[in-house]
């Protein structure tokens, strides 16, 4: 008979760490997502180009890239109760200093502490799924903790654009800031984890090893397969405006309906990996489909019809969360269980390093006007990265026999 693997949690339900990292996850998507959506109204402000501010993202997204593995192995090292409560406390200030900030350097700085405070968002919602739930439930588990950045993603131009036209954009940013304080205080108030239950926090500190093809697959589908989310969660709203025309209230009412496709595929795909991939290592046909799945993004600049390019936004992030579903699942059995927080780190950390990468001459490119070839470079790099993946999880006697 299995035996179930739960948290202790007083008199909580089995549930309510994994909804209270639903909870982290959202606060830190609004984190991030406060500057994207309310972009249009602050680079007038401060006087920005489209450049300026991918920089100033890709400054948030290089911190993010070093926390997720280095977060992911504390998380591993020292347990969950320690390592959130210091990771959300260092974000929440680090966002209510964006209040207080101004200029490129302000904003850059503070984008910098923030992306390395919410590193272990995702590394913490990984291990909770696994030290909280016995193994038929573990799946879901992931999907609900990990549903939260699309549900935050979802919320945040619905909550904190009505803040910004009444009381001016800096206070939007305290919005979370409180949150994630409060959140702080719930979870030390009613989560604990068992020693018995958290085997790994006896183990050494462990870090990415980038010289292992597990390593480079786990990159392969989860950065470049899942990039069209950072391109649409961060340059969507400037195309929006600058090309349709939509005023920020207006974007305010139209941004969530994007993220609601990345929320349903976490579901959708986790269902399907359930259901179809189940401990397979090397799901070819499903990686494989999703990298041709993901290609009408290509045609999203070619309409003039908002309603078609918001259905392809949604469509593109819809395909992309399934990368990160399987990526995260296949790689979870090819390290060992007391690494699981160094997994989900090496996948997000991977995917900001990319989006730091690029974000800067995706906003060159939108600065210039040639958005058809921002939106070309976003749907092809997932075919790229299927087929690196498709091929660094080869069998090696398989390898052997092509030589």
């Amino acid at each position: 008979m299995e035996k179930q693997q739960t948290g202790e949690v007083g008199p909580w339900h089995p549930w309510w760490p994994i909804l209270l990292m639903l909870g982290c996850s959202l606060l830190s998507y609004m984190d991030r997502q406060i500057l994207a959506v309310l972009s249009p109204m602050i680079l007038v402000d401060l006087k920005l180009s489209a450049e300026r501010y991918a920089e100033i993202l890709s400054a948030f997204s290089v911190a993010y890239m070093i926390g997720n593995p280095v977060w992911g192995a504390i998380l591993d090292r020292t347990g969950l109760r320690r390592g959130m409560t210091f990771a959300v406390a260092i974000r929440a200030l680090a966002c209510a200093a964006h209040a207080m900030l101004s200029g490129f350097f302000g904003f850059a700085g503070a984008r910098l502490i923030l992306g390395f405070g919410e590193g272990a968002t995702f590394p913490g919602g990984l291990r909770t799924a696994l030290e909280s739930l016995p193994t038929k439930q573990q799946s879901r588990g992931i999907a609900v903790a990990y549903s939260g950045g699309s549900l935050g993603a979802m919320l945040t131009p619905i909550m904190v654009t009505p803040i910004a036209l009444a009381h001016g954009w800096r206070a939007a940013f305290l919005v979370t800031a409180i949150g994630s304080l409060v959140w702080v205080l719930l979870w030390r108030a009613t989560v604990t984890f068992s020693a018995a239950r958290s085997p790994r926090q006896t183990h050494r500190l462990v870090l990415p090893n980038p010289l292992e093809r597990r390593f480079w697959s786990l990159v392969s589908a989860y950065a470049l397969g899942a990039l069209p989310i950072g391109m649409i969660l961060y340059l969507a709203p400037l195309y929006l405006a600058q090309v349709l025309g939509f005023t920020q209230s207006q974007l305010g009412s139209v941004l969530w309906i994007p993220p609601l496709g990345w929320e349903i595929g976490y579901f959708v795909w986790g269902w399907v990996n359930d259901r179809f991939v189940g401990t397979n290592p090397r799901p070819s046909w499903l990686v494989l489909a999703l990298a041709a799945m993901g290609l009408p993004l290509i045609a999203a600049p070619v309409s003039k019809d908002s309603a078609l390019v918001l259905a392809l936004l949604f469509w593109s992030m819809f395909v992309a969360s399934g990368f990160v579903v399987v990526s995260l699942r296949t790689s979870a059995l090819a390290y060992p269980a007391e690494q699981t927080g160094l997994v989900a780190g090496i996948g997000a950390g991977s995917w900001s390093a990319l989006v730091a990468a690029v974000l800067p001459s995706l906003g060159h490119m939108f600065d210039m006007k040639h958005y058809a070839n921002a939106f070309l470079f976003c749907a092809m790099v997932p075919v790229i990265g299927a087929f690196c993946w498709w091929s660094l999880t080869l069998p090696q006697n398989s390898l052997a026999n092509t030589r």
